[in-house]
């Protein structure tokens, strides 16, 4: 695969994506001016937290190397798919784009809420499986792909997956998509508030905060 290809950048800039923006978070995290936005204090994620920092860290990398692996082969699939049923249509419009990321979006919110659901309700995987992710009770934004190795692979690496071939995206535009759901994913998972600095925070509020402040309005 060429290093500068559209399917090796598709694979490479979400991890990127990942450690850069949660590393802007964490530094946000330990600025005093930020204390008012976070969900917990630090002495809350030392004393909460049943997994140390080194291990979330080694944690994530397995899961993106496996999550690399797959996004190439997945690519390679999708590769000799469309040869064989190359066509000679003009390039996708804005619109057929916007449509893909559509579908590609349903898709894997679906996939990830089902399971998300069944782990929870299901005494066995919640225990064995699903546990491992709530070890991190006070969430910060790089332990946000921080999973069981088989929920890890299942609903992100394989979801994604299922998105990608069932949407019809290119590997140029799924560069955007899963950076995009990276993105999201760490904001879900970064334990600060900003709603006026981050319009993933304001757009989507099924994350973490979101839960917080709506607990306390009940409250």
């Amino acid at each position: 695969m060429d290093p500068l290809s559209d399917e090796a950048l598709a694979i490479v800039v979400p991890i990127v994506v990942y450690w850069l923006y949660s590393g802007l978070y964490m530094a946000l995290g330990h600025s005093i001016s930020m204390d008012k936005y976070r969900l917990h204090s630090k002495e809350e994620e030392d004393a909460k937290n049943l997994v140390s920092k080194r291990d979330v860290v080694t944690g994530v990398l397995l899961q993106q190397l496996v999550q690399a692996a797959v996004a190439a082969a997945t690519f390679t699939l999708a590769g000799e798919r469309r040869t064989t049923t190359a066509t000679t249509a003009s390039p996708s419009s804005w619109l057929a784009v916007a449509a893909r990321f559509a579908v590609g979006m349903v898709v894997l919110d679906g996939w990830q809420y089902a399971w998300h659901r069944w782990m929870h309700t299901n005494r066995f995987l919640y225990r064995r499986v699903h546990s491992w992710h709530h070890r991190l009770v006070a969430p910060y934004a790089f332990g946000a792909q921080y999973n069981h190795p088989a929920e890890g692979l299942l609903l992100d690496t394989v979801g994604g997956a299922v998105a990608f071939l069932a949407s019809g995206m290119s590997p140029r535009a799924s560069v955007a998509f899963f950076s995009l759901c990276t993105a999201k994913g760490v904001d879900d998972h970064c334990g600060l508030w900003l709603p006026a600095a981050s319009p993933l925070q304001r757009v989507f509020r099924n994350n973490a905060a979101a839960g917080t402040t709506s607990r306390s309005r009940s409250s």
